[in-house]
């Protein structure tokens, strides 16, 4: 079958692809096998890839909520937009959760010039200072210039930190986060120029979908029960991971949700989070 992408041009549509996507969402078999079936007897010439994920996204929501939140994470995170501050506290709380202690927009010197860091982080002795590119809009991808860019102000502030001396703690290679995807010349970059990418699906099983699968990390937008209002609400006030609604569950009562509902969306939250 004949489907549309996003960036308008038709390709073959892999069945496949959308089977093995709703089977990582954590869908048994049957309930692949019956999306899968839904979807393909209502597929039509031309139908875009967007409309048919949004198809069996709303027959696994209905089917098994938990398993829909999972299957939209991409576009959960998407929802941090418009400004990218919420994608840099949601790589810094990933970071704690793997043992670094964290600050969000520290200011450091350079050789040259001052830069603010999105993530500044610690562990072990070492620090790594991480440069977050966000996305609000699906389809984009960062080309080489963002990791050059990057490149060059990890050089300006390690030239500085090297001239202090700082022999308890070493600095590490720099990062670059983003929510999409790097193209293969900005990752060519980025192993030649000897800095760390974290992409989508880069690095291979070590991703951030992998990341946020491995540690149950999953952000606030994927529930499939808060409202969008809701939403941007426990994001203004840094709750943007479900791990972090769990120990900060009074946000809730601050929207007025009521009692019963509160219930449902904590059962959920909790089932996200494999507790």
């Amino acid at each position: 079958m004949e489907i549309v992408k996003s960036s308008g041009e038709r390709v073959k549509f892999s069945m496949s692809k959308l089977r093995n996507s709703l089977k990582r969402s954590g869908a048994d078999d049957e309930l692949v096998n019956h999306i899968v079936d839904r979807v393909r007897d209502e597929l039509y010439q031309g139908i875009s890839t967007k409309e048919i994920y949004n198809r069996a996204f709303a027959i696994l929501k209905k089917k098994k909520s938990i398993s829909a939140s999972k299957y939209k994470l991409k576009k959960a995170i998407y929802e941090f937009g418009p400004t990218g501050y919420p994608f840099e506290k949601f790589i810094s709380a990933i970071l704690e959760y793997s043992g670094y202690t964290t600050q969000v927009g520290k200011v450091m010197h350079g050789f040259c010039v001052k830069h603010e860091i999105d993530v500044f982080a610690q562990k072990n002795g070492e620090v790594t200072i991480i440069e977050c590119k966000f996305h609000s809009e699906e389809g984009r991808n960062c080309n080489v210039k963002i990791p050059l860019y990057i490149h060059s102000r990890y050089l300006d502030v390690k030239k500085h930190w090297d001239a202090k001396e700082n022999l308890d703690l070493h600095f590490d290679v720099g990062w670059v986060a983003t929510n999409t995807r790097f193209t293969e010349d900005a990752m060519l970059y980025g192993k030649c120029a000897g800095l760390y990418l974290l992409s989508w699906d880069y690095p291979k099983d070590n991703g951030l979908k992998d990341r946020i699968d491995r540690l149950g990390l999953y952000p606030i937008t994927v529930s499939t029960l808060l409202s969008a209002r809701e939403k941007q609400f426990l994001l203004s006030r840094d709750v943007v991971l479900c791990q972090q609604l769990l120990h900060d569950k009074f946000f809730l009562d601050h929207l007025g949700i009521s009692d019963s509902r509160k219930k449902r969306i904590m059962k959920e939250i909790e089932l996200l989070c494999n507790c």
